[in-house]
């Protein structure tokens, strides 16, 4: 979703791995959001929009403070999202005990962004799964239809280019941030 938003024109697109998580000041910009004390302004300097975590566990107050913002409701298979959940932010978060202390802050600030969107380390895989039910079901019963844009990153550039009032590129929709992405990115930090 990142890059199809850069692609589009919508960019610079937020995401977690924009926060980095060697940078103190960062990380406890986004551990306030986490606790209620958010400046959005700050901790969007520079984006013109946001997809994944942490903005999805601010979507409430982010739909309040930007009432003109389109929101897009990324969806999939359930049992895939919780296998993906599962096979990566979950041991990530688990790991913040065991890991380098130098990392504590960030994957603490990882972990508490993550309970505020309603999942819990530890869960069981039911657990995880109703947790993504609920919030899907909360997003599409609080969001007014008008706004929102349900969408599964299948369906391709069609439904969102409509959604947002500009051309279909030419190129594929882009692909990527699977497990093993995901790792070597963490790795990297």
């Amino acid at each position: 979703m990142k890059l199809a938003l850069d692609q589009l024109g919508f960019g610079p697109c937020h995401h977690m791995e924009e926060v980095d998580e060697t940078s103190a000041d960062e990380v406890a910009l986004w551990m306030a959001a986490a606790q209620g004390r958010a400046d959005w302004a700050v901790n969007y300097a520079g984006f013109n929009s946001a997809a994944d975590w942490p903005t999805a566990a601010f979507w409430r107050e982010l739909a309040e403070a930007y009432p003109e913002a389109k929101v897009i409701l990324t969806v999939r298979d359930p049992e895939a999202w919780c296998t993906s959940f599962s096979n990566t932010i979950y041991p990530l978060i688990e790991s913040a005990s065991e890991g380098e202390p130098a990392r504590r802050p960030f994957l603490d600030m990882v972990a508490a962004v993550v309970t505020k969107t309603g999942f819990r380390v530890p869960s069981t895989r039911e657990e995880v799964m109703e947790a993504f039910l609920r919030h899907v079901a909360a997003v599409k019963a609080t969001i007014p239809a008008e706004r929102l844009l349900v969408f599964d990153v299948r369906e391709g550039w069609g439904p969102l280019c409509r959604y947002l009032g500009v051309p279909v590129p030419a190129t594929d929709f882009p692909r990527t941030n699977n497990t093993a992405e995901f790792w070597k990115s963490t790795q990297a930090g």
